[in-house]
């Protein structure tokens, strides 16, 4: 992954985050944050993530969210809003630039060729033979 990648989709990101919380009073606030973290560590979540992983869930993400936020309560609403995005632009740059399951399956530029086969009457003839004989 080069610099240069990563800072395309981190402004990206930005725009995004940007459109989606127009105003200082739509990002995420400290309690709202916390309130998330309490939520990651409920028996709930533990036995859906053991159930679904076979592990407990990873709240360290959130708990570095919640602290982030008590960081910046000095700060003009502006300003804090602006390094919010940043911060998270960031996080979702590098979870695009990060492995996934795309990198694994090889996305079709085309479709199959005769996909879906069109059923003749012969073959719909055979197909009826075949199910009367067994």
């Amino acid at each position: 992954m080069s610099n240069l990648d990563f800072e395309k989709t981190v402004k990206q990101e930005e725009a995004y985050l940007r459109l989606v919380h127009p105003t200082p009073e739509e990002t995420p606030t400290c309690i709202n944050l916390f309130d998330t973290l309490l939520s990651c560590n409920a028996i709930r979540s533990q036995v859906k993530s053991f159930y679904r992983f076979g592990e407990r869930t990873h709240c360290g993400q959130k708990l570095e969210d919640f602290k982030f936020c008590l960081g910046l309560t000095r700060m003009e609403p502006d300003e804090r809003r602006d390094i919010w995005i940043r911060r998270r632009a960031e996080w979702w740059a590098n979870r695009r630039l990060a492995k996934s399951s795309e990198d694994v399956w090889q996305m079709r530029d085309a479709p199959l060729k005769d996909f879906p086969k069109v059923m003749t009457d012969e073959d719909i003839r055979e197909s009826t033979s075949t199910a009367v004989l067994t």
